[in-house]
């Protein structure tokens, strides 16, 4: 049959998707942008239903009908919160699903190779494709089944070691077994050995001693990294996850399931390089677990953290002709979006000015804290990057930290030992007066001790951030 009403529909996806991602860079256009994505992958799922997918309508409905109702609750259950965990556990069933496949592909591969030449000619479909494969094309679609299969083991088991650590359910600290990187040499030697015999003939044995390598793989690297990395570790695993759909898409010879896994590989992968740059990580080091850490012990901090309460924080905001709010993980936990976009409003209709820091990886997700506050309608001309603004901090009058902790630590700078050695962060203790709302005096997930908190400058809000910024807004309206 002639599939070119799928082939072009396939075309106009593509680019629906490209012009989803250009247009997530700006929040002003972010809204189209998912719009975008939306019409190209209806039209997608329509094209291959009507093409590659023809005569399997009855089975295809029911799961697109499954995953959309399973979608719906998710999307009005899932708070903004739990997005990183969310995505984070999406990753891990796109690499499920391309080691499906892959085992699926193989199954049909071997079937086909079994049967001879006048059985091949009544065959359809994707099996039909597979009969018409010279020796070079099946063993090309041999490497593309291992590279598809390993990477989405590695990519399943990562997701979900990640979504632990970011909903609190496994130890956010970086723990590797007896053996450290070794163990990952071993399993990744392993695995070459294991192709090898698969392309030699090892049939599903192989490939499935494989898939348990990457694997384990995927479990011991995410392991290894520490809290503080998680949101370069999300990015990574997305990366992952597209180069796994890409493979599998040269499995299936299916160009759309190529471009779409080549544009989130691609741009994962970029944006992970990004945020290691402003992290002042080695990408190489996080992708391989952590390699290569501090030299020594961090240095001890000294003094005590001063609290003060409502009516102090609310006479220096009365005070002071210039603010910047710094929005942290602590601000989407408590939910507190909204009460911060109130108290800009009064303060801008005083006639104050109030702006937003954000670093490239406040929160827990890239962008994390951008979405929160354009849910809360802050304008989005007031929401600066660290790079515009870090200069500004010295002739600030009042900063308020919101539920952040590594974004803010000065031993970035000051201190060459600690676990974030190096890393840009935000130069919120330059300012005349610093006040950091916080449940209480941890050290925070990622469990790194922060000297801002002792800094004469520096007065503790503590409390649940909306609540604290509820009683805030009763004294100064």
């Amino acid at each position: 049959m002639d599939f070119g009403f799928t082939t072009a529909a396939y075309v106009v996806a593509a680019v629906l998707f490209i012009l989803a991602l250009g247009g997530l860079s700006g929040q002003e256009k972010a809204k189209r942008a998912i719009w975008y994505g939306i019409v190209g992958m209806a039209l997608a799922v329509i094209a291959t239903l009507i093409g590659p997918g023809l005569g399997l309508w009855p089975l295809s409905l029911v799961l697109i009908a499954g995953g959309a109702a399973i979608g719906y609750q998710l999307a009005t259950r899932v708070q903004m919160t739990q997005m990183p965990e969310l995505v984070a556990i999406m990753h891990s069933l796109v690499g499920l699903a391309a080691v499906f496949v892959g085992f699926n592909a193989d199954f049909e591969l071997a079937r086909v190779m079994a049967m001879d030449d006048a059985a091949r000619e009544s065959l359809k479909g994707f099996a039909a494709i597979l009969a018409h494969k010279t020796p070079v094309e099946v063993g090309i679609l041999r490497v593309e089944l291992v590279l598809g299969i390993w990477i989405g083991a590695v990519t399943f088991t990562g997701s979900v070691i990640a979504y632990g650590k970011l909903a609190g359910k496994v130890n956010s600290a970086a723990k590797k077994l007896p053996g450290g990187h070794i163990l990952n040499a071993t399993a990744a030697a392993l695995s070459l050995a294991l192709a090898v015999w698969y392309f030699q003939g090892g049939g599903f044995i192989a490939l499935f001693l494989l898939t348990l390598c990457a694997l384990f793989i995927g479990y011991h690297l995410i392991m290894g990294i520490g809290g503080a990395d998680m949101p370069v570790v999300v990015s990574m695993l997305n990366s992952y996850s597209g180069w796994a759909a890409a493979a599998i898409g040269f499995s299936l010879g299916n160009d759309l399931l190529i471009v779409v896994g080549a544009l989130v590989g691609s741009s994962g992968a970029i944006l992970s390089y990004i945020m290691c740059k402003a992290m002042n990580r080695h990408f190489v080091s996080v992708i391989l677990g952590g390699f290569g850490g501090t030299g020594g012990p961090a240095a001890d901090v000294e003094g005590e953290m001063v609290s003060a309460d409502a009516e102090t924080v609310a006479d220096a905001l009365e005070e002071a002709d210039s603010v910047i709010i710094v929005p942290g993980y602590g601000m989407a936990v408590a939910q507190a979006q909204n009460s911060v976009s109130v108290l800009t409003e009064h303060l801008r209709k005083e006639g104050k000015s109030v702006r937003f820091a954000i670093h490239p990886v406040a929160g827990r997700l890239p962008g994390h804290m951008n979405v929160l506050l354009a849910e809360a309608k802050v304008p989005y001309d007031i929401v600066l990057e660290m790079d515009e603004i870090n200069d500004d901090f010295p002739d600030t009058d009042v900063v308020i930290v919101i539920g952040s902790n590594d974004i803010v630590n000065p031993a970035a700078q000051d201190d060459p030992n600690s676990p974030i050695a190096g890393m840009p962060v935000l130069e919120v203790w330059k300012a005349k007066q610093v006040f950091v709302c916080k449940r209480g005096q941890g050290t925070g997930y990622s469990g790194i001790e922060n000297p801002l908190f002792f800094k004469d400058n520096t007065r503790m809000f503590y409390g649940d951030a909306k609540a604290s910024l509820d009683k805030l807004l009763a004294l100064i309206r």
